[in-house]
């Protein structure tokens, strides 16, 4: 995402979301505890608005996103979302849609690393939330279930039918998608849906952790990395050979691969810059 701004100011509060920053870490915290985090539409309008406007800031370098009470997030809100789309026209659900696929998007192109914090229910696109982050850190609790079919829809919602095949396999993907059946912990971590498991009550303290340890290294190829691996998803073996030399070539003139330098002769670890 491009740092230029146009006349674009921050946005000093968020209205569906609690945002937190501990230097270069951001934690956005869903906070509709009573409805188990379920999205309405403002939600999924800050989502993609908070992490276009955290990109171009260029301040974060990782990102937790997190669910307040008692699960991380049961998807859309029936009454709000659901009951709403029976009264809309096609160009209307076209629009929604749309916007909830931004959401993903954002997820996946912002240049620092995102880490799901997963406890409790990750429901419809809750899971899909937490499948576009770059790491799931869970804990026992959890609990995916990609719901869609289950309200009459096509399971490949919001990049679903992209992603999941990508994380856990065509197989594990296909079940997932069209039984909505839910995963719980121990299945979601032995099919690679989880990226750390974590003792009960601390996924949110072990994703901070991961984060701070993400921000303290070099960010630049950590954002690199990230846009590698999504670029390179449907690129011949040939093209994404030419793609990892062009990245390498441009971040070995970076700051950062001096100082790596400069360290090792020291013997001391390196001051990433992220530059």
């Amino acid at each position: 995402m491009s740092p230029f701004t146009g006349s674009a100011t921050r946005t000093p509060r968020w209205r569906h979301l609690r945002v937190d920053h501990d230097g270069p870490v951001a934690t956005v915290t869903l906070t509709r505890p009573d409805k188990l985090n379920a999205l309405t539409f403002g939600a999924y309008a800050d989502l993609r608005d908070l992490l276009t406007e955290l990109s171009r800031e260029r301040a974060v370098r990782a990102l937790v996103l997190a669910g307040e009470g008692r699960g991380f997030c049961s998807g859309g809100d029936v009454d709000e979302i659901i009951g709403a789309t029976l009264s809309m026209d096609t160009a209307q659900l076209l629009d929604f849609n749309r916007m909830t696929g931004q959401v993903v998007r954002a997820v996946r192109e912002c240049p620092f690393p995102v880490i799901a914090a997963v406890h409790g229910v990750a429901a419809g696109a809750g899971a899909v939330l937490a499948l576009a982050a770059d790491f799931r850190v869970a804990d026992p609790t959890a609990r995916f279930a990609f719901l869609f079919t289950r309200v009459g829809l096509s399971g490949g919602d919001m990049g679903a039918a992209y992603l999941l095949p990508r994380v856990v396999g065509l197989g594990h993907a296909t079940r997932l998608l069209m039984l909505g059946e839910p995963v719980h912990a121990p299945e979601a971590e032995r099919i690679g849906l989880i990226s750390e498991l974590t003792d009960e009550g601390h996924a949110d303290e072990t994703a901070r952790v991961l984060a701070h340890r993400l921000a303290d290294g070099p960010a630049l190829a950590h954002a690199q990395t990230k846009a590698l691996l999504t670029a390179e998803l449907d690129m011949p073996l040939a093209a994404s050979i030419e793609l990892d030399a062009a990245t390498q070539a441009l971040l070995m003139h970076g700051e950062d691969y001096t100082e790596f330098h400069r360290a090792f002769q020291e013997k001391r670890p390196p001051k990433w810059r992220g530059r």
